[in-house]
């Protein structure tokens, strides 16, 4: 059996990890019903995927939510909003 004791599983853990997932099913059967989507080149002077744009707005989203918990004392909620509208504009004009 595999033993996960080392590992805090709080229902945060839990929903961060299932809200991953959901993400990339919900890119699969995006990909699927719409094959290809084809590359945009954005503002950032590259063609981007809709896999690597959502690749840029997860990891942008991390370092909005670590700059969050250093810079202020609010809760994470403020962090996760601010990453929302961060992974709407990358995926409106990345």
């Amino acid at each position: 059996m595999l033993d996960l004791t080392w590992m805090a599983w709080t229902w945060q853990t839990a929903t961060f990890f299932i809200v991953i997932l959901a993400l990339l099913c919900a890119m699969t059967a995006w990909e699927w019903a719409s094959p290809g989507g084809g590359p945009r080149h954005g503002i950032l002077g590259l063609d981007t995927t809709r896999g690597d744009r959502l690749f840029i707005s997860l990891l942008g989203s991390a370092f909005i939510h670590l700059g969050w918990l250093g810079m202020t004392d609010l809760p994470l909620w403020g962090g996760t909003i601010l990453s929302l509208v961060y992974a709407f504009a990358v995926f409106r004009w990345v």
